[in-house]
């Protein structure tokens, strides 16, 4: 079976993540952790993950999907010119694209989100700024597929995690991650 991709980069969201992790070993889906380099990378939370490889040493073959999470300023990664052509490269041959949060700002740098509806975890102004995203695509719901792509924003993360594991055609128990009230 092939893995997913699972970008870490500094400050990402640990709690983004967290239900879309679950469910992809629930489903017995292998996952990849691919770092900038092969330095630890500390979270947003404060947690510390060393990736089992880099986007230098990453190999293509062993996957067919990718996940990104957000992180506290993404705006700090849109000068890695490596990242955003590693996400070029992987998500043009990937079958299933799921971004969280701030991450769809990383896909529309690398161009994966032309002609496609998405959302994203920033302000109007802010992706204005950007000169990256195409506003006749964004939307206002809170988790938006179009094909392969799956974007959210960050409250999403349970629904983002549960719409990932369907798009992959896993087995896994939904009722899992559904609250029960105070």
């Amino acid at each position: 079976m092939k893995k997913t991709a699972v970008l870490l980069y500094p400050q990402f969201s640990e709690y983004e993540m967290t239900v879309a992790l679950s469910i992809l070993m629930q489903g017995k889906k292998p996952v990849v952790t691919v770092g900038l380099n092969d330095q630890p990378v500390r979270g947003e939370a404060g947690l510390i993950c060393i990736p089992d490889t880099t986007i230098a040493q990453f190999n293509q073959a062993e996957i067919d999907s990718l996940l990104l999470t957000g992180c506290m300023d993404i705006l700090a990664l849109q000068n890695e010119a490596d990242l955003i052509e590693f996400i070029r490269r992987t998500g043009s041959k990937a079958s299933l694209i799921a971004s969280i949060s701030s991450s769809p700002f990383l896909l529309a740098k690398a161009g994966l989100l032309q002609g496609k509806k998405y959302t994203v975890g920033m302000t109007e102004e802010n992706r204005q700024k950007t000169g990256v995203f195409e506003p006749e695509n964004y939307s206002e719901e809170p988790l938006v597929q179009d094909g392969n792509l799956i974007t959210a924003r960050g409250r999403e993360f349970i629904q983002f995690g549960t719409l990932l594991g369907q798009a992959l055609n896993l087995s896994f128990d939904g009722q899992w991650y559904k609250g029960r009230g105070l």
